[in-house]
């Protein structure tokens, strides 16, 4: 594993020395073997980027660079730049949430400043030819946090109202909540439709796909590519 970055410009000197390469190439420089696909095994392109870049928080509740403040987020695209789905963000609270603030909020503080790194990974592409593109920071400006603050505070209130099952995919305009489960049999803790405590499937927040695109848009113009 690489030592964490002293800073941000050494982040992104690592970035840019793995743009360009595939995935086969960077498990082998690491000396890992990469899965034939990511049906069993979904976070392993994020696991190689952090192992390679020096992400050091591990499980900890605290961003991928805790010393620079920096959330790791790869983002599958297309020959065109386009996300082929969206980004997780972390796992929604459904219990003991009323009285929670967005700035205190874990999507808050992961959204706070963002490494996204796009990947060249259409379902076509075998996993190790896969190619790594140009990574980008990314803050919210002001329109973008409003925005992600009223998708989180409606979607939290629903959850306190106990109309968790009621949420669909659509919700939000750039944020989503969406079950995020391994299996069917996964169920958490939530709170029902009459305030009584019912088992549901785990849920995570979610950049939408529209948004994120808007995001590589913006970074690298409207028809260019990423990598």
């Amino acid at each position: 594993m690489s030592l964490p970055p002293k800073n941000i410009e050494e982040l992104m000197e690592r970035c840019a020395l793995i743009a360009g390469l595939t995935l086969g190439q960077l498990a082998e420089q690491c000396q890992l073997q990469l899965p034939a696909n990511l049906q069993r095994d979904k976070g392993t392109v994020g696991q190689l980027l952090e192992l390679v870049l020096g992400a050091s928080s591990g499980s900890k509740a605290e961003p991928d660079f805790p010393h620079l403040g920096v959330e790791l987020k790869t983002l599958p695209v297309d020959r065109f730049g386009k996300p082929l789905e969206s980004t997780y963000v972390c796992v929604a609270p459904l219990t003991d949430v009323a009285g929670l603030r967005w700035h205190d909020s874990w999507v808050c503080r992961k959204l706070s400043k963002v490494l996204f790194v796009p990947i060249l990974a259409e379902r076509t592409i075998p996993l190790a030819e896969r190619q790594i593109g140009s990574a980008f920071l990314w803050s919210p400006d002001a329109e973008q946090h409003a925005l992600l603050q009223q998708d989180w505070e409606e979607l939290m209130e629903l959850i306190v109202l106990g109309g968790i099952d009621q949420i669909k995919g659509a919700h939000g305009k750039v944020l989503q909540l969406r079950p995020k489960a391994a299996n069917s049999k996964a169920l958490t803790s939530a709170i029902g439709a009459d305030g009584q405590p019912i088992q549901t499937l785990p849920r995570g927040f979610y950049l939408k796909a529209s948004f994120t695109a808007s995001l590589l848009a913006h970074q690298f113009g409207t028809n260019s590519g990423t990598c």
